[in-house]
């Protein structure tokens, strides 16, 4: 076998090799268009720096629909619906990666592939002086806060893809 032929096999190979990322993000659900209501009960959950989950109470597992080992390990993503701007999260991490809090409307998804909403608050956790991770308490979103959310994450969304 030829080298150039080695090297673009290599290069074949490399390419097809899912990243870490990808293993994150394998296997994610199909959306379908139904949501999932739940009416109290506080979601939390921890990451490392990178949204590496850490932690998942009993309460983010009943409402995402994943175990507790489905989900340790994983970023935090796994649970991200393809209806949220792109431009949110990076504000989410512009903001918590600069040692502040973050607070608003996410529409998160299930493992079966339904929807939920949330109202989230994300704080970096510190320890002598350096961010070590984050940690998120949500709540479930309520009707007014979700009707006010929807046209403007739809703004948003339309201009992403343009």
């Amino acid at each position: 076998m030829g080298l150039m032929k080695i090297a673009r096999l290599q290069t074949t190979l490399l390419l097809d090799t899912p990243t870490q990322e990808d293993k994150n993000n394998m296997n994610r659900p199909t959306p379908i268009d139904e949501e999932y209501l739940f009416e109290k009960g506080l979601i939390v959950s921890s990451t490392d720096l990178k949204g590496i989950i850490t932690y998942a109470n009993r309460k983010f597992c009943e409402i995402a629909g994943y175990s507790k080992d489905e989900l340790k390990g994983k970023n935090h993503n796994i649970v991200r619906h393809p209806d949220m701007p792109k431009v949110a999260f990076q504000e989410v991490w512009d903001t918590i990666q600069s040692g502040k809090e973050w607070t608003g409307i996410v529409k998160n998804l299930r493992k079966d592939g339904r929807y939920y909403w949330v109202y989230s608050h994300i704080s970096p956790i510190v320890v002598e002086g350096e961010i070590t991770g984050y940690t998120a308490a949500r709540r479930p979103a309520s009707e007014t806060e979700v009707e006010e959310t929807i046209p403007i994450y739809r703004d948003l969304l339309e201009k992403e893809s343009n």
